[in-house]
């Protein structure tokens, strides 16, 4: 009767790791309001574990479904240029058998072979290529390659004579140097 008076309710907790007496049973009292408070955080607890497992299936799915998808991306990612390189194929082909050919002019096989160039670099620019200006400007080591030096009196120190291989860059990103020749000063042979 005293137990109810101060609304108390005793439950049985079983001996733990943190009990030594394992096998003996020990009595708590709670208050019957603590006691539901507990049972509720019980449940909460056991609805966050499982939400917590759930998400985490979700997001590994989630993250394996992206690698899928990226990895198809890469496969694929080109395959719009290549279509537009084929075209470009197609056409030097059709350019060689004509050339090939006993009736074929050297002048039209020229301007078949330009406009094909001209076709492609119609193509490099749709996606974003450029060629690097090199001729006369002053070397940059971030977007020319010396690959030879010459003396050149007629022109200031540093100044690119000649371009052996265009530069390029892709949206403003070089992914080819311009190989060039550039002018150094003349060295002075009188003995000093």
């Amino acid at each position: 009767m005293e137990e109810n008076k101060h609304n108390h309710k005793s439950h049985k907790i079983e001996g733990g790791a943190d009990n030594p007496q394992a096998g003996e049973e020990k009595q708590v009292s709670l208050k019957e309001s603590e006691y539901a408070k507990l049972k509720e955080d019980a449940a909460k607890a056991s609805e966050y574990w499982d939400r917590i497992l759930r998400l985490q299936a979700d997001f590994d799915n989630t993250r394996k479904r992206l690698e899928r998808e990226k990895q198809e991306f890469i496969k694929f990612a080109n395959e719009e240029i290549i279509s537009e390189l084929l075209n470009i194929l197609d056409d030097l082909e059709r350019t060689v058998e004509l050339a090939q050919s006993a009736n074929q002019d050297l002048p039209m096989f020229l301007k078949g072979v330009e406009m094909i160039m001209a076709h492609l670099y119609e193509m490099l620019k749709d996606y974003g290529v450029k060629p690097i200006d090199a001729q006369g400007k002053l070397f940059d080591p971030n977007f020319h390659e010396a690959l030879m030096q010459i003396e050149d009196k007629d022109v200031a120190e540093h100044t690119i004579v000649e371009e052996l291989q265009k530069g390029y860059l892709l949206n403003e990103k070089v992914i080819r140097t311009a190989k060039v020749k550039v002018a150094v000063a003349k060295k002075d042979n009188s003995p000093g």
